[in-house]
């Protein structure tokens, strides 16, 4: 299998071995000190790489990351700053959970909750609680994925906006992006066809582009989400894995640029 690894600058990075990690029922972790989650495996498979000479930031993320929540005003200003430096500016969907394997018990809940409480002392971002009332819920993190696929195909100008609105939808408001109806109010804000929406969000097709956003990930190396990525050429340099504030991410990508 063709197999692209990033570039890891350890200068502007710093990921410790030593910090403590919260393990899920599941095995997948999230790491406090670094805002890193690391994703469940999917099947992997060679999907074509093809760069051109140009550079860009790749964001890999997934809506039900709660890091990728932390960090969303953060990416916000590195998306406007690489628009007005002429440097392309796209998302690369996680898949963290794609499955709905995980039971929603009392081990579970804990754990999540007191992981946004970790999110919200670092980033300062806002969570609901409700979610925790709930008998049921299933994390299953491929739908909100799903979701985001679906409107890229539709608006593309508008997938980072999407993806962070059902961020919101579901961290804030703790309603579930397994509904289709939960990306109703989202596609009017954002003048989506909801009706085309929920054919697309429901089609093979999307389901399929999703699972290769999953897969590309992992094929380039990518272990957790957050991770944004600038790219010059076929090279991919990890400018951020984890949580970090833009002046870091953007001094990365000036300091790379001037490398290059």
């Amino acid at each position: 299998m063709q197999r692209i690894l990033l570039i890891l600058v350890t200068v502007l990075l710093t990921v410790t071995a030593k910090a403590q990690k919260m393990t899920a029922p599941a095995g997948a972790f999230c790491d406090p000190e670094t805002g890193l989650c690391t994703p469940a495996p999917v099947a992997e498979t060679a999907n074509p790489i093809n760069f051109s000479d140009d550079q860009e930031i790749i964001y890999v993320g997934d809506p039900m990351c709660s890091w990728c929540w932390g960090i969303s005003p953060e990416l916000n200003r590195l998306e406007r700053a690489a628009a007005a430096n002429g440097i392309s500016y796209r998302i690369v969907l996680g898949g963290l959970r794609p499955d709905d394997s995980e039971e929603w018990n009392e081990q579970f809940r804990g754990f999540l909750k007191h992981h946004w409480e970790e999110v919200t002392k670092r980033s300062g971002q806002p969570f609901g609680y409700d979610l925790f009332e709930r008998e049921h819920f299933q994390y299953n993190t491929e739908p909100s994925c799903r979701a985001v696929v679906a409107a890229r195909k539709m608006k593309p100008e508008a997938e980072s906006r999407f993806f962070e609105l059902t961020q919101h939808h579901f961290y804030v408001q703790n309603q579930d992006p397994a509904e289709t109806s939960f990306y109703e109010p989202i596609c009017k804000e954002l003048g989506l066809d909801f009706k085309r929406f929920s054919e697309l969000f429901a089609s093979d097709a999307i389901k399929a582009e999703t699972l290769a956003d999953f897969q590309t990930n992992r094929q380039w190396g990518v272990t957790g989400y957050p991770t944004v990525i600038y790219r010059n050429g076929d090279k991919l340099y990890a400018i951020a894995r984890g949580y970090a504030d833009f002046d870091r991410m953007w001094g990365a990508v000036n300091e790379l640029a001037v490398q290059e």
